[in-house]
């Protein structure tokens, strides 16, 4: 995420240096929580978190959990891990639902932390779940809030109780009083109340706050914090805490690219979980928060059960069956993948998803010079292909080439480029369908052992395999592969090139997507 990513920088870079050390003494130690400690208070973590969080990892690396691991350097990372879960939150907390419904969710927080926004977002992903929401709009002071929120209400599908204009006129207790009688009466199951924030915390937002609290009895209050505001974050949440209280905390603009460490103090020093990360300003950029997977963005270890769960919301089972078969019986075709390219593009943002794989900080340029375009390009370029085309691209010859290139306002080249990569993963894929274990090009099979590559090479050269005097495009055509696919550059149509090599699981795991687990 953008806004720990310079923490998660100075975190990684710390803990680069203790890997070719076989054994820590306690300066490497004392040197190693040193810098922690430097890159959490650049990051606006509050001194006292800072403190706590230091003093358990010195105390943990100096025992002997530590001088017992195989790998020290490995076992520093851990104990680092586990204590900024246990600064988050420690585990995660799901919304409290009323056993007699509706359940009432009232939101507060000041004015531009994104609580009209989020209410949409929390409606949204509600509905998905099978509830029936209603919004409230009780922010009668800030000018055009109520329309505002009847434009989030419609984006999201959401009913909407709006009575009064705002700008100033009505009762906002009465308005959230009557909201909740009016949810009971239509059978929504859900009531969440949108009220007033200020630029600063005063006795009248708080004031406010606490009559609406009293009036409807909340089942939930959830404060809506922006993660960019720095140290003010903690003592805005302790001012709403002591003047409203509140049950869940919930962290916005976490897309942003501000220090937002603050955030991190909130769980810790309020003693409220952290419930939801709103991650851009699209209503389905919403999760539920996991303090174990957000210590592992920071550190840059992955996230990749949020990357899975996202997957599977956007690809529908039976047709990734159908998919599988196609593979397994070459029976894939271009007309496939441009519907498995409208899936992708349903998971959201491609940058945000190849941000989620462990070690992604680390190619933060190739991430950063990622075209999201890139897809609308290859899509554009099989659009422009008649339907006998896209099921049988080997009657692509020049003459139809051009006509594509031109159609799509691309170059000859880059649609010869779609065709290869295709040409590839289409066979990539056919081997994981099948059980198998995919060829690189001009490499052995991926997740094979080291040196394993070469001697594929010579009991396939001696069964008949491809005889060339160049040891690429022998390599590459040994793997099934033509010259010109191994040379096409990386990081374009299918995504970057150089990433590590999937495990053993990662492929049993690609397995079960495709229903062949």
């Amino acid at each position: 995420m953008a806004t720990f990513g310079t923490l998660s920088d100075r975190l990684t870079d710390t803990f680069r240096s203790l890997r070719t050390k076989g054994k820590l003494s306690a300066a490497d130690i004392d040197g190693t929580v040193r810098e922690i400690r430097r890159a959490l208070l650049d990051a606006d973590v509050a001194l006292q978190v800072v403190k706590e969080f230091t003093g358990k990892v010195r105390d943990r690396a100096l025992g002997d959990e530590v001088n017992r691991a195989l790998n020290p350097a490995q076992q520093v990372v851990q104990i680092v891990n586990e204590e900024l879960v246990g600064i988050l939150g420690g585990q995660q907390r799901r919304l409290q639902f009323a056993k007699q419904p509706p359940t009432v969710i009232m939101l507060a927080g000041l004015q531009g932390s994104g609580k009209t926004t989020f209410a949409g977002k929390l409606a949204k992903q509600l509905e998905k779940d099978g509830h029936t929401p209603l919004l409230v709009a009780c922010d009668l002071q800030r000018p055009n809030a109520v329309n505002q929120l009847q434009v989030v209400a419609e984006r999201a599908g959401a009913a909407i109780y709006a009575p009064e204009p705002g700008n100033g006129i009505g009762d906002p207790v009465k308005v959230a009083k009557d909201g909740v009688d009016h949810a009971r009466r239509q059978q929504h199951d859900v009531v969440i109340i949108d009220t007033a924030g200020r630029l600063g915390v005063d006795a009248e937002l708080m004031k406010q706050a606490s009559a609406i609290r009293r009036a409807t009895d909340p089942d939930e209050v959830l404060f809506v914090l922006d993660a960019m505001i720095g140290q003010d974050a903690v003592a805005t949440a302790k001012a709403f805490q002591d003047g409203v209280d509140f049950t869940g905390v919930v962290l916005s603009k976490l897309d942003g690219d501000a220090r937002g460490g603050a955030a991190l103090s909130v769980a810790s020093l309020t003693g409220r979980p952290i419930i939801y990360a709103s991650t851009g300003e699209g209503l389905d950029d919403l999760e539920a928060f996991h303090p174990d997977r957000m210590a592992s963005r920071i550190l840059d270890l992955g996230d990749i059960l949020t990357l899975i769960e996202q997957a599977q919301q956007a690809f529908d089972e039976e047709e990734a069956k159908k998919v599988a078969e196609k593979f397994a019986t070459d029976q894939f075709t271009l007309e496939d993948f441009l519907e498995q390219l409208q899936q992708v593009r349903k998971m959201g943002s491609m940058k945000k998803m190849l941000g989620m794989l462990p070690g992604m900080g680390q190619m933060k340029q190739q991430l950063e010079d990622f075209d999201e375009r890139e897809i609308d390009r290859t899509e554009a370029i099989i659009r422009s292909m008649t339907p006998v085309e896209r099921r049988n691209p080997k009657v692509l010859n020049g003459s139809r080439r051009l006509r594509i290139a031109r159609g799509s306002g691309m170059t000859v080249t880059d649609v010869n480029q779609l065709v290869q990569r295709f040409d590839q993963a289409a066979k990539m894929m056919k081997t994981v369908a099948r059980g198998g274990v995919p060829s690189m090009p001009g490499m052995g099979p991926v997740g094979g052992k080291p040196g394993a590559s070469s001697k594929r090479g010579k009991k396939q050269k001696s069964s008949g395999g491809s005889r060339s005097g160049n040891p690429a495009k022998r390599a590459a055509e040994n793997a099934g592969l033509t010259a010109a696919a191994a040379a096409a550059p990386a990081g374009s149509g299918f995504g970057l090139g150089g990433a590590p090599e999937p495990s053993e699981a990662d492929l049993a795991e690609i397995q079960k997507l495709f229903g062949k687990g």
